[in-house]
């Protein structure tokens, strides 16, 4: 079987590729820098998972991507990278959607407070958790855009494993906290995939 480089490893796209990358990921590390310093006991270590898994996760998806057999047929490399940057794009912008709507309440870390307002607009009219489902995009649109399925399969469901973690810890916390508004606005949507989980 023939080698064949990623293109996010071949120029003019590795240019597309990390330019997508920096712009997708440097509002996260700010992010994740905030809620490491300020993190409460409420998280239960859940920014440590989502991070710890994250980074694995990536270090065994760069390889997977220059193995041949577990790469998209070569015949449509530049569609397959094409749909794995676009998704990259769409995880990135849902993020900085849920981010404006949350507002002082996108922490980075679970934390919750009596009065906190339960949002029900935007993307939160259709899904409980859909910061985690742009996270779950994004990452892999990662693996869609190296070209690798099994690249793209990792990411997609060790993202999800480490988000289901901390949507059980940070769902747990505003039924503790918030109580019954929280409740009935769990019993109208779903986590992550509307209409199916």
């Amino acid at each position: 079987m023939i080698h064949v480089r990623p293109l996010p490893f071949v120029w003019p796209y590795s240019i597309v590729y990390w330019a997508v990358f920096t712009w997708a990921f440097l509002p996260e590390f700010r992010i994740v820098g905030r809620a490491r310093r300020q993190q409460t006991a409420t998280d239960s270590k859940s920014l440590q998972v989502i991070l710890a898994v994250g980074s694995l996760s990536f270090f065994v998806a760069y390889p997977l991507a220059f193995v041949p057999a577990l790469q998209f047929p070569g015949t449509h490399r530049v569609t397959v990278f094409a749909v794995g940057i676009v998704t990259m794009i769409a995880g990135a912008l849902l993020r900085r959607h849920c981010w404006r709507l949350l507002g002082a309440s996108f922490t980075g870390d679970v934390r919750v407070r009596e009065d906190q307002a339960i949002v029900g607009i935007g993307a939160y009219r259709f899904l409980r958790h859909p910061s985690y489902t742009a996270g779950v995009l994004l990452n892999t649109g990662i693996g869609i855009a190296l070209g690798s399925w099994a690249a793209a399969l990792l990411l997609a469901v060790t993202s999800i494993a480490a988000y289901v973690y901390r949507m059980n810890v940070e769902e747990h916390a505003l039924l503790s906290v918030v109580g019954q508004p929280y409740r009935e606005f769990m019993s109208t949507r779903k986590r992550l995939i509307p209409f199916i989980y």
